[in-house]
């Protein structure tokens, strides 16, 4: 992720999604003729304020004991009408649906027959919704691209809704890379629900402003699921009720080495999110990702299991509450590989609360109630020393933090300023007032075998960073940042259970350390905990 390689030491690529301009993408359209705690609205009320407080969200929420959205392949959840809504327009399998949109007027029903429906014969042949469309399909209705027509759904118009259908085989293998398939342009207030979005290249589904994604499949599409990104930035959104499965089958990060551009879901710049009640498994990468500069993020009640790498990773972000999730055998592909740098169920980097940075959870990051079972490891906290602002080292290219924008930039952080006040204090992103608390840690090393082990980095919890080495006129060199997150930045653990042969970094990249010594002065973490079995491997 963005730790340094332990092999080449280099810090891995990061940039944002990119997004073809929508009027490129119709006239090449035009010339083939061929998107237990906040529903959506409260949710993005609640961001609306820079003080909002976590109280907002302080129910119980339980750790689900078996996944909460079964929906790949259960018909009963995903299908349609039998009979076209009154007043819908039926769209037969020997109908062009684009030519079918453009001859009727914007907020026009259309209910797809039962059968395999096609766009037209070119790369960029697509549908181009007009304002607040709906589409809709009956039983066995399937929108395929056949690996020609590059996008399903495109354009700038709001308030679209795609409903009960299946939307599979857009792109050849390896295209469209950070590219969606279904609201390729990212629009606003669209309702994507009951769909089935598989074996797409690129991401199933862009989600933009005020999207709603709920009780979808996205399975084995060939880079994310879902990408959750627009250059106008993205706000009160919600992914709810989804099965997203088996994602990244192109395998960008082996394409694009250390890309950071995979997952089964993907955020960047998101104000606002509710992520509540998905099942998110066997992604052949991360399971969820926050990258470059989230914020209100409720991740709750949701089953993540056996993804390839990192559970959840939250990075460059603030304002978030992790609560009520279980998380079982993630990072079991990642983590043998990664011997240096243990790969967790849970990763927060150079991310916590800042109440100057608007949504809930602004005071304590909070990750509770949470279950963890079998997982290569739990959670780590982790800060890059060398990544800030304006450092060479900022792999969010081009990306300042938020706590105080209108001075503090990626330009305005250079070694003429960073060493006063507010560039100082303002150009790094903290981990920070993290608070782990109320979980359950359980390691069985026999079920997951004889790859885990303490020399491996499996079975471990972790506060740390690395010693602060570059560039050259960086104020956070040496221990500056180890001491910072170990000591001074409000990160908590403790009132955890822990079952299983549990260990931890803490203080530096490498400096592994038993129960008693995560305890006893001068970290004093988990005092308050309690481990049914102790002992190192």
């Amino acid at each position: 992720m963005e730790q340094r390689d332990p092999s080449t030491g280099h810090a891995w690529y990061r940039r944002p999604p990119f997004l073809i301009a929508a009027t490129s993408v119709v006239v090449a359209a035009l010339v083939a003729v061929g998107i237990t705690v906040l529903d959506g609205d409260a949710g993005s009320k609640a961001q609306s304020s820079p003080s909002a407080s976590p109280a907002a969200t302080e129910t119980n929420v339980t750790a689900p004991t078996t996944p909460p959205a079964r929906v790949c392949g259960n018909a009963k959840a995903l299908a349609g009408p039998a009979k076209a809504p009154s007043g819908a327009v039926v769209v037969g399998t020997g109908q062009n649906l684009n030519d079918v949109t453009n001859a009727h007027p914007a907020g026009t029903t259309f209910w797809l027959s039962p059968g395999t429906h096609r766009v037209g014969t070119g790369p960029y042949a697509q549908v181009i919704p007009k304002e607040g469309n709906v589409y809709i399909g009956a039983p066995g209705a399937v929108l395929d691209g056949g690996k020609r027509n590059r996008y399903a759904f495109t354009g700038y118009a709001a308030g679209v809704t795609v409903k009960n259908l299946t939307i599979q085989n857009f792109g050849a293998p390896r295209t469209n890379n950070d590219e969606g398939v279904v609201n390729h342009d990212a629009a606003s207030r669209w309702t994507v629900e009951a769909n089935t979005i598989r074996l797409n290249a690129g991401a199933g589904l862009m989600v933009g402003d005020h999207n709603v994604v709920r009780g979808n499949c996205l399975q084995e599409n060939g880079q994310y699921g879902f990408n959750a990104y627009n250059p106008g930035k993205v706000k009160g959104i919600t992914i709810e009720k989804n099965e997203i499965a088996g994602n990244n089958t192109d395998d960008w990060e082996k394409l694009k080495k250390g890309c950071g551009c995979t997952g089964g879901g993907k955020f960047w710049e998101v104000t606002g999110a509710v992520v509540r009640g998905n099942w998110v498994h066997d992604n052949l990468s991360a399971g969820l990702w926050a990258d470059t500069n989230n914020t209100g993020f409720v991740i709750e009640g949701n089953y993540i299991s056996s993804n390839l790498a990192e559970g959840i990773v939250y990075e460059t972000s603030y304002n978030a509450g992790i609560r009520g999730n279980t998380f079982a055998r993630n990072g079991l592909g990642k983590g043998p590989q990664n011997q240096g740098f243990p790969t967790p169920a849970v990763y927060i980097s150079e991310s916590g609360s800042d109440s100057r940075v608007t949504g809930v959870y602004n005071k304590t990051f909070e990750i509770s109630g949470n279950v963890f079972t079998d997982n290569w490891a739990g959670v780590l906290l982790w800060e890059n020393a060398d990544r800030f602002a304006g450092s060479p080292a900022n792999t969010s290219t081009g990306s300042g933090t938020l706590v105080n924008p209108t001075v503090v930039t990626a330009k305005t952080c250079n070694s003429s300023t960073i060493h006063n006040q507010p560039y100082i204090g303002d150009c790094r992103w903290k981990t920070q007032n993290v608070r782990v608390h109320d979980n359950v840690f359980s390691l069985d090393p026999d079920k997951i075998g004889k790859t885990c082990a303490f020399r491996s980095g499996c079975g471990f919890n972790g506060l740390f960073s690395n010693w602060g080495t570059f560039p050259n006129w960086s104020p956070y060199q040496m221990a500056t940042v180890q001491d910072a997150i170990t000591y001074h930045q409000g990160n908590r653990f403790f009132n955890n259970t822990y079952a299983g042969p549990w260990n931890f970094v803490v203080h530096e990249q490498g400096s592994r350390v038993n129960w008693a010594s995560w305890q006893g002065a001068p970290y004093g973490q988990d005092q308050d905990s309690v481990i049914k079995v102790q002992g190192e491997r």
